[in-house]
């Protein structure tokens, strides 16, 4: 968790529990969202639109269930570059980034040098994805794959420092 907010976003105890609301449903009417903080919808509706401005709030979505629209194979994979100059870096994760199976895509240090989170329908989709992310690209040195058979948790949601006493 992270326990402060730099200051010059001048997050307060209200913000915080607009955050805080909006990780649960962001769904949420803004007349909603304001009874749940207890302040006016007009104030609510300003603070979402500050935050949103400031880059806090990234996006709002909803989280789809992939097995009950056909999508129901998750693996996370390692993939370890042959060069990994800045150029060759950024060419793999822009082709990566660019395909709708891949949710997440993470450059980590040490060990492999990115880590990507799939989700395809099946074992046949997994295999076209790996010939035409993974196979076919000459830089690709080595790949792990790792296949979900059991989801126990899933929260986006990041923890939020708690405001200050009186806040």
């Amino acid at each position: 968790m992270q326990e402060t907010i730099p200051p010059e976003l001048n997050v307060d105890a209200v913000d915080l529990r607009i955050l805080e609301q909006l990780q649960r449903d962001a769904a949420l009417s803004n007349q909603a969202l304001a009874e749940l903080v207890q302040v006016s919808p007009a104030t609510c509706l300003r603070r979402v639109r500050r935050l949103t401005e400031a880059g806090v709030i990234e996006r709002t979505l909803a989280l789809l269930s992939p097995e009950k629209l056909g999508a129901g194979l998750q693996a996370v994979v390692e993939v370890t570059l042959d060069r990994q100059g800045a150029e060759w870096l950024d060419a793999f994760e822009q082709r990566v980034i660019a395909d709708d199976a891949v949710q997440q895509c993470w450059r980590v240090s040490p060990g492999p040098d990115f880590v990507l989170v799939v989700q395809v329908p099946d074992m046949a989709a997994y295999h076209a994805l790996a010939q035409r992310l993974l196979t076919q690209d000459a830089n690709v040195r080595n790949v792990k794959a790792f296949f979900a058979v059991k989801r126990a948790k899933f929260a986006p949601a990041i923890a939020l420092p708690r405001p200050p006493a009186g806040g």
